[in-house]
């Protein structure tokens, strides 16, 4: 009798599991609108979701440590005339997120570090320049301020924060309706989907397709691609008879997939979230309660199915948290951010180890919050791998920075080289914003201040007649 070989893998024994109750954040109500995308960005600092709004569009972000419930008068992010339809969240500024709506535009937001008193209304910067809803957002992974955005006018706009200016154009590639954009790890080609049911991977600076597969999914539902550490694709989408795919390919021979893995048969469209440093696709279907995850190799099969994580409550979105905003202490190598009807559960993917110690194994270096590139030399056409950074003593957020936005001079400039200066306030070129927000916390001071001042009159005057009355 031969004797089963079982693969040799790390990630084999990796489990899934639901935080605890009073880790969850409760009595957020989350967005109804109708669209694939994940609902919900976080980040090493900030979790943050879209919501329900009355007359235009929100979405509420909570400082991570803020769990449990909710207060339902809890500042929002407030400025969209529509729904907002996706959110992202600067992979070089962690007080930075972009949004997308269905008003057209996308808008900049710069997140205190503090709780706000009230609603966040104006952005920083408001880019517009799509015809139709915008759907979809991406930041580029290694240069500075470059924002990508797909609209509902099939159309991608490659944006600088930080001048507001449209670096690049692509309004003839997509005949229909975009359902997916991917950056590579270096940033310098796209991976698209699109309704016509082609899978195509374009150089953006040239404007070219450099490579195409018609029908990469039978079926008519939606497709979703990403790229993978080594430059293939991985994409989900349908069978002809309806049963959900996961497929690995090779852009160089897109005739066949490199493997195809067959799943269930349902209509939720499947969020894929690649990890590259432990090369695990983790698929998430929109209604559905399960997380399925695979690891991709280098020898056959190729796609390897690990586990599922199931739970009895449908997931509405899901975030997926950066890999330096991980407790590396725990050996945990992936945190979904999962979202009900009214609530957001972090779930935790961990490897089991006994060891304590720090497993270099499961943490290689990871992209950290350095851009490689500024916007300029990445259009001009210089690629930069990410900027690693190590997770052996953790990953300590930096302090607030402020985005600043002006018309030639890009934003949050690096600093000179050479002993560091702690910059004044008087230093720093303020943004119209931050001193409309300065002058308002400042009245709203002096408001307080006078009215204390009053408190204190009235009560000296009380006492001078109690000191009367006793004479």
């Amino acid at each position: 009798m031969s004797r089963r070989v079982v693969r040799q893998s790390k990630f084999r024994h990796v489990f899934g599991q639901a935080a605890k109750a009073d880790q969850a954040y409760e009595d957020i109500r989350v967005s109804k609108v109708t669209w694939d995308s994940s609902f919900c960005a976080v980040n090493p600092k900030f979790l943050a979701i879209i919501v329900e709004a009355g007359g235009g569009g929100a979405f509420i972000v909570l400082p991570l440590a803020k769990t449990g419930r909710v207060d339902k008068n809890y500042p929002l992010v407030t400025g969209h005339t529509a729904p907002v339809l996706d959110i992202d969240w600067c992979p070089h500024n962690d007080n930075v997120i972009a949004s997308a709506s269905d008003d057209t535009t996308i808008m900049v937001w710069q997140i205190p570090d503090y709780t706000p008193m009230r609603n966040i209304t104006e952005p920083i910067i408001t880019l517009e320049g799509h015809s139709k809803r915008v759907g979809i957002l991406s930041w580029h992974p290694t240069a500075r301020n470059v924002l990508l955005s797909a609209g509902g006018d099939n159309v991608i706009i490659i944006w600088n924060v930080g001048t507001g200016e449209v670096l690049l154009s692509l309004d003839d590639m997509h005949p229909d309706v975009i359902h997916s954009v991917c950056w590579n790890s270096n940033g310098s080609l796209l991976a698209t989907t699109c309704k016509d049911k082609t899978l195509r991977i374009i150089d953006p600076r040239k404007g070219q397709v450099v490579a195409e597969r018609a029908r990469p999914h039978e079926g008519t539902r939606p497709l979703r691609a990403v790229f993978t550490a080594d430059g293939k694709l991985l994409s989900t989408g349908f069978s002809r008879m309806s049963e959900r795919q996961l497929a690995l390919w090779d852009p160089n021979n897109f005739e066949e997939p490199v493997a195809l893995q067959e799943m269930d048969t349902s209509n939720g469209v499947l969020l894929p979230f690649y990890d590259p440093d432990s090369s695990i696709i983790y698929l998430c279907g929109k209604g559905d309660s399960s997380i399925r995850y695979f690891e991709i190799t280098e020898e056959p099969p190729f796609v390897h199915y690990l586990n599922t994580f199931s739970s009895k409550e449908p997931q509405r979105g899901m975030g997926f948290m950066p890999k330096r905003g991980l407790d590396v202490s725990k050996c945990e190598i992936a945190r979904f951010y999962k979202l009900h009807e009214r609530k957001c559960e972090p779930i935790i993917m961990t490897v089991p180890r006994k060891s304590d110690l720090f497993q270099d194994d499961l943490y290689p270096d990871t992209p950290g919050p350095e851009p490689a590139l500024e916007a300029d030399e990445w259009l001009s056409g210089q690629d930069a791998e990410p900027v690693l950074i190590s997770l052996r003593d953790g990953y300590v957020p930096p302090k607030h920075r402020e985005l600043r936005v002006t018309k030639r001079n890009i934003l949050d400039v690096r600093p000179p080289s050479g002993p560091r200066r702690s910059q004044s306030a008087s230093d720093a070129p303020l943004s119209q914003h931050t001193l409309e927000t300065l002058l308002e916390e400042i009245k709203a001071l002096r408001e307080q201040v006078q009215a204390q001042e009053q408190r204190i009159t009235a009560l000296e005057n009380m006492l001078c007649e109690l000191v009367d009355d006793t004479d």
